[in-house]
């Protein structure tokens, strides 16, 4: 087990050094269905057509998800604004951290991680997972999973309007994922949501 290990934490850092940032294209920030016909919309599904996401759509999403809206707030709140959820993203070709910020996706790690988010009847035919990480330094774990539950709805809400499919999932590999992500002690990864095409 902890031979298995060693080589996974191995092949992870052999791949930082492949892997190469991704620019996001601007967000789109009007269109989509309407707010009640999107909540009408809104449910878990589990099963999905093995599709990349186009750029654009992957650049909303992100946005839609724990984006800024304004100079110094995102789209998802936080007690006293504390910002203390980060996202990171698990591609078919490595994984990355979303620099909301900047609004690109930093390469952490180059190959194909999915094994890590366990359930691989949900997790390798979507398009991407989504990793909500939050920060301790910065609030505690109760504020923490409130605000993840604001980013899982954003995605929910996202997915409807787009005709996708999405499920949080509380179930994942933390220490794979931690060590794959670089994550320090005080980082702690609260929900994973993949996002996929439907059948």
């Amino acid at each position: 087990m902890k031979k298995g290990f060693l080589l996974f934490a191995l092949s992870c850092l052999v791949a930082m050094s492949q892997a190469q940032d991704v620019n996001l294209l601007p967000p789109q920030k009007t269109g989509g269905k309407s707010f009640l016909e999107t909540v009408n919309l809104r449910r878990s599904e589990r099963s999905f057509v093995k599709k990349a996401m186009p750029a654009q759509q992957l650049s909303n999403l992100l946005w839609v998800a724990n984006g800024f809206n304004r100079d110094d707030k995102r789209t998802v709140p936080t007690a006293m604004n504390r910002q203390e959820m980060e996202l990171y993203v698990l591609l078919d070709d490595g994984a990355y951290f979303y620099d909301a910020k900047q609004h690109s996706l930093k390469a952490i790690a180059k190959g194909n991680f999915k094994e890590a988010l366990g359930q691989p009847d949900v997790s390798n035919n979507a398009a991407l997972s989504i990793i909500m990480v939050a920060d301790l330094n910065k609030s505690s774990i109760e504020s923490a999973r409130i605000s993840s539950g604001f980013i899982s709805q954003n995605i929910y809400l996202f997915a409807a309007s787009e005709d996708l499919g999405t499920v949080a999932r509380g179930s994942f590999k933390q220490d794979e994922l931690s060590k794959l992500l670089s994550l320090t002690g005080k980082q702690v990864i609260i929900l994973v949501q993949p996002v996929g095409f439907l059948q």
